[in-house]
């Protein structure tokens, strides 16, 4: 789609005016993860902000990780992200770099600002430092170390380098300003010593350069012109732009955007927390489908083009808020609707014997799989028996105002079929039903208490022949937290329904051939997914998401 399709949001007004004013003659933005952890939905709309502007300016988007902190980083993080961009449907061709990459050139840079007094080799412990650092209402104090010589510094940064050192005995810092009002300004760290081993590069290296000189450094190495980034790093942006200035780094540099990150009710984002969701077992890994990570979205059920949807809905901000989980829902539901062919399932079975059905008789009912275009993906036989399954839901022996289904006495249509009328209730010793005993009808007999809206017609309800039938086991995901801004209390916040099982799930005999990965609508149900660990011997089934309120009426039966 062209630039000018787009919606318009202030990052593209950034950039028009720069390609006005002659700034840059082309585009290039880069997605920068660490390898820390998984990539969530937070991330998502930063990928699709990135690789969008590259693709609308008719430009280039790189694919970047800052790895320069290898205490928390691992391969399996590296491939997991990017097997994420890749499912999201983005490509960065032959431009997959590291910060590692550059390691060498960033060393360089660093003697370089050494050479012209504008940093120095401090001693103080992170703890003084922190201390000597001041306050938002206080200024700082310079470090004692702060006026080394050239020749010093020099000396004990090559010394870092070389291993002489031990973690937390020596820093290299910018000599900026320790009176800003601006505390990334007040001196901040550029190198520290971590004796550690780095996933590319070995032992080669025991001093590591910090995120803010790290990433201006890449993006101006690069060549990159636009540096999108989220908003907790507007604070930071002059640390970026002193740096480059400072090395005198040739024009046209790279230009820092913020934008607001994604705060998703009923989720959280960060990664601490979701790290302490999966190591304390909150949940059963980094795809369990109730967490935001992309790897449990896509087992969940998500399309790629769902949640490019999602965020192109959205929208980019320059102000932090909380987008309301219905926006992600809906753009699931929108993408699916007209992608996955209808069918009946039953989730939690109650029997139902039709008394007048003659037992031998098998009546062949045509159904559409997607009633609102037939032709689109054909039509299937369902086979109406004697005995049949409806759901636990869809009855009740002494049925509230407002419930217009089966009830004593009370009549409903099948779905594509006869019409039922209830007259017999069995239930077991502890008042549970059982078994239903019906009859049919062609047409209404107008038995009961009329249902439906405006009590015109009976109400439809979905079945399942029990002869004819295929088991499964479904999963049913609501959202983990029970809070829509939940503060990281996983005791008292996460949500007790978060995962409901139902064991003895029946399908209609159409889904007796079908493979992981293949999603369908459960007619009044929601969408689902054969999961990937799905086979004829074990059919597992994911729920997607709901049909609007059907979750909550599933869940309050649940807990009654």
């Amino acid at each position: 789609m062209e630039n000018e399709e787009r919606p318009k949001s202030f990052i593209r007004t950034f950039i028009d005016e720069d390609l006005a004013a002659g700034q840059y003659t082309h585009v290039m933005t880069r997605f920068p993860p660490e390898p820390n952890g998984y990539l969530h939905i937070g991330h998502a709309k930063s990928i699709c902000l990135n690789f969008g502007l590259a693709r609308d300016y008719k430009g280039r988007c790189n694919m970047r990780f800052d790895d320069t902190n290898p205490v928390k980083e691992d391969v399996e993080y590296v491939d997991s992200i990017l097997n994420d961009v890749r499912w999201l449907g983005f490509n960065w061709e032959d431009r997959l770099y590291y910060a590692s990459d550059y390691f060498e050139k960033l060393y360089e840079c660093a003697e370089k600002l050494i050479v012209s007094s504008d940093a120095y080799v401090c001693d103080l412990s992170p703890e003084e430092v922190k201390a000597y650092r001041g306050t938002l209402t206080e200024p700082g104090r310079p470090s004692p170390y702060r006026d080394r010589s050239v020749e010093e510094n020099l000396d004990l940064f090559r010394r870092m380098r070389a291993g002489e050192f031990e973690e937390g005995q020596k820093l290299l810092r910018a000599k900026i300003d320790m009176n800003s009002p601006n505390l990334n300004m007040r001196d901040p760290a550029l190198y520290r010593v971590k004796k550690v081993t780095h996933h590319r590069t070995g032992q080669k290296w025991v001093i590591y350069p910090m995120y803010d000189y790290a990433q201006c450094l890449s993006d101006g190495i690069e060549g990159v012109t636009h540096s999108i980034c989220t908003l907790e790093f507007e604070d930071h942006r002059p640390l970026y732009d002193w740096v480059l200035e400072k090395l005198n780094w040739p024009s046209p540099r790279p230009r820092q955007i913020e934008f607001a990150r994604l705060n998703l009710e009923y989720t959280m984002m960060s990664k601490r927390k979701l790290l302490q969701l999966v190591k304390e077992n909150f949940v059963s890994g980094w795809d369990d489908p109730r967490l935001p990570t992309l790897a449990a979205l896509r087992r969940r059920g998500l399309t790629p083009s769902s949640i490019r949807l999602f965020c192109e809905r959205i929208g980019v901000a320059k102000k932090d808020s909380w987008i309301e989980i219905d926006w992600l829902e809906k753009a699931v539901r929108d993408d699916l609707n007209p992608k996955v062919k209808r069918i009946l399932a039953v989730l939690d079975p109650i029997k139902v014997v039709i008394e007048n059905f003659p037992q031998e008789v098998v009546e062949i009912v045509e159904a559409p799989y997607y009633p609102d275009e037939p032709q689109k993906f054909g039509f299937r036989d369902l086979k109406l028996t004697r005995e049949i399954y409806i759901e636990r839901s869809d009855f009740e022996i002494n049925p509230p105002k407002g419930f217009f289904r089966l009830a004593p006495d009370r009549e409903v249509r099948l779905r594509w079929s006869k019409y039922i009328h209830c007259h017999e209730v069995i239930t077991d010793s502890t008042g549970q039903v059982t078994e239903l005993r019906c009859t049919y009808s062609d047409e209404p007999r107008g038995l009961g208490q009329k249902s439906g809206k405006n009590g015109k017609k009976p109400a439809i309800i979905h079945w399942v022949s029990a002869a004819h039938n295929v088991r499964a086991k479904v999963r049913l995901y609501d959202r983990l937290f029970k809070t829509p801004r939940p503060t990281g209390d996983l005791q008292n916040e996460l949500n007790e329904f978060s995962l409901i099982e139902r064991q003895s799930a029946v399908l209609e005999e159409s889904m007796a051939k079908i493979e992981a990965g293949q999603r369908f609508q459960f007619e009044r149900l929601g969408y689902f997914i054969a999961d990937r660990d799905y086979t004829d011997s074990e059919r597992v089934f994911n729920r997607i998401v709901s049909l609007k309120d059907t979750w909550a009426k599933i869940r309050d039966k649940v807990s009654d």
